[in-house]
């Protein structure tokens, strides 16, 4: 068999592997954290009114997101019943399609550039994103973010692609495809759908010092009206149904009212972002960093594929960044749309890395001291807090330590030293998943008390919180939690509510914080202990 043959045939069983990563044991695990499960019961309410435009939960009109994530979990509720899976199986495509977007973008760098200086360019970049630990935790979550990531990544990439395109037919539909993508990244998450991609195309020009090419000044004219087009697929119907109550909720609150204040309770400090990219791109950050090192020999005004694609792919970094850092409302996943260009300039590294005997070697060197610390600290610590078997914990950690080992000490043999790295990314999700650490998740969803409930003859009785309440109960108790008129659950503040509640009703069903000493009087009073996920405690209280 020829090398180059037997080469092709390994990136095509890497990215065979990429594509069972992102499938594998989706619904291994609940749904968990207050977003998940949310997220999942609004589209599983829109699937069973047979409605597309309005979100609700509960009952309740729910504006906080747009649809198109919503549209994705119908469509696989209908194919394959609602469920966890179902539930997850958009975002893990929206997953795979960013590596997509990658590696076109990559490959076509690639292509425009002389001389084979990167070679390897769109392969390296699609395997590092597909194996960065950000893009495979928020792939593998019923979650907004990798949505607008792909969307965005598919604008961003066409934009790109367009400036180094010289044929007249081709720059056109790679416009098209932008104005498209823009209008999609709408639908995803709303305004920021478009602040990106306009402000990381602004941020390109003046870095580079120039003007916007003629052609997309004019492309302007017609290509805003079409991503508007795109995205009135919904936002027409939704204003049309609801007006100024959507518009207010979605557009004031949820867009300007987050960003400038705290309203929503996600502070944090302005260098929030920095780190949550650090954490974001491991195992890959070291490699980042040698890439930035490395702005100030740049050409930034240059003419070359390579020239425009670095300040690009810099631009595509920087400007969410500092955008968001300014944010008063943070979260890691707002930034997760700059993890596409953080693999192409990773993946720059890597190429040059992978042909040459010099480049980035130490960056590689610090990566695989960063996977056998992490490694073994992981290993002590799961053993000695008895969360694994000493077998478990060897067998996730055996991969890291034997990557680490060979970019620590046979760093030369370079490609054996990048897929180790790619294989790492690719196989600890799968590992992690077949281990107890799953059982972590537990204190994260109450799956197992509502389905225990039930077992006891529970599966009609109304649900509450008292002090505050588990929002995964929305998707697993699912049209029994009781909402006020706000469209938030009812939190009774003490035991005799939630007493009084129960004689009106017969029996309810009632979500207590561990520690809170309310918990005592309604044992004390005869209520039914069903079960203890390690932070809340479900009782069944009778009024009887």
């Amino acid at each position: 068999m020829q090398p180059s043959t037997l080469a092709k045939r390994l990136w095509l069983l890497l990215f065979l592997a990429v594509i069972a990563t992102y499938f594998y044991g989706l619904g291994h695990l609940p749904l968990v954290g207050p977003d998940e499960p949310r997220y999942a019961q609004v589209a599983r309410e829109m699937y069973l009114r047979g409605d597309l435009i309005t979100p609700t939960l509960g009952g309740h009109t729910w504006f906080e997101k747009p649809a198109l994530l919503y549209w994705m979990m119908i469509a696989a509720y209908r194919l394959f019943g609602v469920t966890e899976t179902a539930a997850r199986l958009g975002p893990a495509i929206c997953g795979l399609l960013t590596v997509v977007a990658v590696f076109w973008t990559g490959r076509r760098v690639q292509q425009s550039t002389p001389n084979e200086e990167l070679c390897g360019l769109g392969a390296w970049s699609g395997l590092v994103v597909a194996s960065m630990l950000g893009i495979i935790v928020f792939s593998r979550a019923a979650s907004f973010d990798i949505v607008v990531t792909m969307t965005i990544t598919w604008a961003l990439s066409s934009f790109l692609i367009l400036q180094i395109e010289p044929e007249y037919s081709r720059q056109r539909r790679l416009l098209l495809i932008f104005y498209a993508f823009v209008g999609f990244s709408l639908l995803a998450k709303g305004l920021v759908g478009i602040v990106i991609p306009f402000g990381v195309i602004g941020a390109y020009y003046v870095m580079r010092r120039e003007l916007p090419s003629r052609r997309f000044l004019l492309s302007l004219v017609w290509g805003v009206p079409l991503a508007l087009a795109v995205s009135a697929i919904w936002y027409g119907p939704v204003i049309a149904r609801h007006g100024w109550p959507f518009i207010n909720e979605f557009f004031i609150q949820h867009h300007f009212a987050r960003y400038l204040s705290n309203k929503y309770r996600h502070p944090g400090p302005i260098y929030f972002y920095l780190v949550c990219l650090i954490l974001l791109s491991l195992p890959w950050t070291f490699l980042l960093v040698d890439g930035l090192a490395r702005v100030k020999s740049w050409h930034w005004r240059g003419v070359e594929a390579k020239d425009k694609f670095r300040v690009f792919a810099f631009a595509w970094v920087l400007l969410p960044l500092v955008f968001f850092s300014f944010s008063g409302s943070k979260l890691a996943g707002y930034i997760l749309p700059i993890l596409p260009a953080v693999a192409l300039i990773t993946g720059e590294r890597l190429a040059r890395f992978t042909s040459s005997a010099h480049a980035s070697r130490y960056a590689m060197r610090a990566i695989g001291l960063l996977l056998t610390v992490v490694a073994i600290t992981g290993f002590v610590v799961a053993v000695r807090g008895g969360h694994l078997s000493p077998v478990e914990a060897a067998v996730i950690a055996g991969p890291m330590i034997i990557a680490g080992v060979v970019n620590l000490f046979f760093f030369e043999r370079r490609s054996a030293a990048a897929f180790s790295v790619i294989c790492v990314g690719l196989l600890f999700p799968c590992l992690v998943l077949n281990t107890r650490l799953t059982d972590l998740s537990r204190t994260e969803s109450v799956r197992e008390l509502v389905e225990r409930a039930s077992e006891r003859g529970y599966n009609t009785a109304p649900v509450y919180g008292l002090g505050r309440m588990d929002r995964s109960a929305e998707f697993y108790a699912a049209g029994r939690v009781a909402y006020g008129p706000d469209g938030e659950p009812v939190v009774f503040e003490n035991a005799t509510q939630v007493l009084s509640a129960a004689v009106g009703h017969g029996t309810i069903l009632v979500f207590v914080p561990r520690e809170y000493d309310q918990l005592l009087t309604l044992k004390s009073s005869g209520a039914e202990v069903i079960g203890d996920n390690g932070k809340f405690v479900l009782v069944a209280v009778s009024g009887r």
